[in-house]
């Protein structure tokens, strides 16, 4: 088997290290990391003045994501900290927010265009991009793990709160990411031409302002050679957000066999699919998920099941089963990370908590 090489972006939050409420200098601290030796990392601006994107290289192992993440954030923590900030991971601000427009020509066009959505936007995600071997097995793959990915939003939902209030999801990111004309799940392309056709039209309506606004839960990377799954938040632990992006990599891995072998795509509808992911996005794993092969309400654990039985053997050959089973049953027994948020919340009701120990959590 030629290895598949994965690599990750996290968007962070950007924090006073004093007060722990939001703090705008994202380009203040994109400038002074350019300064600095990244290697083949990359520090970079996103929508809001409140958070940064931390690009790490591509890995070949599970061990070196880890290693990789634990990487980009020391260095994104160390660039922050000499604006009197720290970086949080965390997709949404727990506390009370105005966030602040990175001034960009396309930003404020975007600004401009969709008001409200863009004011209130401030998420971080979790982008996880898996090599492919072509435009045509990468859209196969598209079209084979779409029916999975509200599983790996459940195993990362972290935003129970925003604006001060506990929301009752788990990731309330999703639900605000959805607001954009294009995010969510996709219907089945069925070929590289027609993915292209659909972005072509999508573009000619002029509502998504370039094709960098196509925000599927799952695309083509415009950028590398990849599948680029965006549906997750961005997780507490590091070690999550590894053991996820394997776990991601093992599901493009039996994908793309699938189609090698001939064996179709499910056929269940976008609709549907998006139904699956607003349960999740309101659950995560601490209860029910909907099964993509009954259609109907389990338990999240039988769920987990299913797919780590249907990637083990891609998990196998990368040599990866029982670690990344370790941690997905270690986020099943624990919660992931909007379960530590809302237990820190619980000790004291204050939301600073919140953002003391997610820092914590963070870096640890």
């Amino acid at each position: 088997m030629t290895v598949r090489k994965f690599g990750v972006e996290e968007e962070l939050l950007l924090v006073d290290a004093e007060t722990l409420e939001p703090l705008p200098v994202a380009e203040r601290v994109v400038n002074l990391a350019r300064r600095s030796p990244l290697g083949d990392y990359e520090i970079t601006r996103e929508l809001k003045q409140e958070q940064i994107e931390v690009v790490s290289p591509p890995q070949t192992t599970l061990d070196g994501q880890l290693a990789a993440i634990r990487t980009g954030r020391a260095l994104a923590e160390e660039a922050a900290s000499k604006t009197g900030a720290r970086v949080v991971s965390l997709p949404t601000a727990p506390g009370p927010l105005t966030s602040h427009l990175v001034s960009t020509p396309r930003f404020r066009q975007i600004q401009d265009s969709f008001g409200i959505t863009t004011a209130e936007q401030l998420t971080c995600g979790f982008h996880v991009h898996v090599e492919i071997r072509s435009r045509e097995e990468g859209v196969a793959v598209i079209d084979r793990i779409r029916g999975w990915l509200p599983v790996i939003l459940a195993l990362s939902a972290n935003s129970p709160f925003l604006g001060g209030a506990d929301t009752g999801f788990a990731s309330y990111r999703y639900q605000l990411w959805n607001r954009w004309p294009t995010a969510g799940p996709t219907e089945i392309f069925g070929s590289a031409a027609a993915y292209d056709q659909l972005c072509e039209t999508l573009l000619a309506t002029r509502v998504p302002l370039d094709v960098g606004m196509l925000y599927f839960d799952a695309r083509l990377s415009q950028r590398y050679p990849t599948v680029e799954v965006r549906v997750a938040d961005v997780c507490l632990e590091a070690e999550h957000a590894a053991a996820i992006a394997a776990l991601i990599r093992a599901m493009v891995e039996t994908a793309a066999g699938e189609w090698r072998e001939g064996i179709p795509p499910d056929q269940t509808p976008g609709t549907l699919i998006r139904t699956w992911s607003w349960q999740a996005s309101h659950d995560g794993v601490d209860k029910d998920l909907i099964h993509p092969a009954t259609r109907r309400r389990v338990p999240a654990a039988d769920v987990l099941a299913s797919l780590l039985d249907h990637v083990r053997p891609a998990l196998v050959e990368y040599g990866e089963a029982d670690a990344v089973s370790a941690t997905l049953e270690a986020i099943l027994r624990s919660g992931s990370g909007a379960r530590r948020q809302r237990e820190a919340y619980a000790r004291r009701l204050d939301m600073h908590d919140v953002v003391a120990v997610a820092h914590d959590i963070t870096h640890q």
